[in-house]
């Protein structure tokens, strides 16, 4: 055969190669424009729901919508809440509560975590009060929180910290307890210490499930928020929605259970994405 005959090959191989891919990669673009469709599909369908429920006064038996606010008075009262300069200073309160909370409850959670699934000693010390502790509510924390803490911040700080410490320490002693033990002992018997196993074994291989306590964790603290800033304090979108309740400003109601719904699904996305990141060896959907 001669040269020209197998670059010419070689060519048509690269050529056909170079089609699969586009064709794959025209797919996957394809597919992932339908699937965000859907979505957007469904969310307009929900809030055209809310809309005619609003505008109707609709009576279910016990559920009435007669005093809740239409689509466009929310929208209206977060162009008002932006217009007023307090949604910076309301968000700044909010992101720096909850994120110190969590960034806490990830060092405190995972480090428990990993000492209770692998040592009995500290399984037996620390799991029954901590189980005692989980099933209590937030709100049930706030006279306690205020005895213990000077400040009305830490308060708050601890109690997105409580939201957020349970979920990451259930998961981080799932993800330890599911991997294999055969695992474990084929390191130990090539010669790795403690240290090692713990850093190559341990943690890679409980790594996706303490993803999915943080992902978990990160949205109980939001969920926490509001009973955090029912305390004290002037800023804070908790606080907003709670001050509005008070003041009977329904649609203000809305805009800050919607703006804590918002900031929570994007800080989960980001805590998914950066373990996806962490952990390209675990395959998702």
């Amino acid at each position: 055969m001669s040269l020209s005959r197998v670059k010419f090959d070689n060519f048509g191989i690269d050529a056909a190669a170079s089609g699969t891919r586009a064709k794959i990669l025209s797919r996957h673009i394809v597919a992932v424009i339908q699937r965000y469709a859907v979505r957007l599909v469904s969310l307009a369908f929900f809030v055209g729901l809310w809309h005619v429920a609003s505008t109707s006064r609709l009576h279910l038996g016990l559920v009435t919508f007669a005093n809740v606010p239409a689509p466009a008075e929310v929208i209206d009262a977060f162009i008002a809440l932006a217009r007023s300069g307090k949604l910076v200073p309301h968000l700044f309160s909010s992101l720096t509560r909850v994120f110190a909370g969590f960034t806490i409850a990830a060092i405190t959670g995972i480090g428990l975590g990993l000492a209770i699934a692998r040592l009995k000693l500290a399984e037996d010390v620390f799991l029954p009060p901590l189980e005692i502790l989980r099933p209590i509510p937030a709100v049930a924390w706030i006279p306690l929180a205020i005895l213990m803490f000077p400040s009305a911040e830490a308060s708050m700080i601890f109690i997105t910290y409580t939201g957020a410490l349970f979920p990451i320490l259930l998961n981080t002693i799932h993800g330890v307890e599911g991997i294999d033990r055969r695992l474990v002992a084929s390191a130990r018997s090539l010669g790795a210490g403690r240290g090692a196993i713990l850093w190559e074994v341990i943690l890679p291989g409980a790594m996706p499930s303490i993803v999915t306590g943080l992902a978990i964790g990160m949205g109980t603290s939001w969920f926490c928020l509001v009973t955090a800033e029912m305390i004290s304090g002037q800023f804070g979108i908790g606080y907003y929605t709670w001050e509005s309740y008070t003041l009977q400003n329904y649609a203000d109601i809305v805009v800050g259970m919607l703006v804590i719904g918002a900031l929570g699904m994007a800080s989960s996305i980001l805590v998914r994405k950066i373990g996806a990141w962490l952990t390209p060896w675990h395959q998702t959907k």
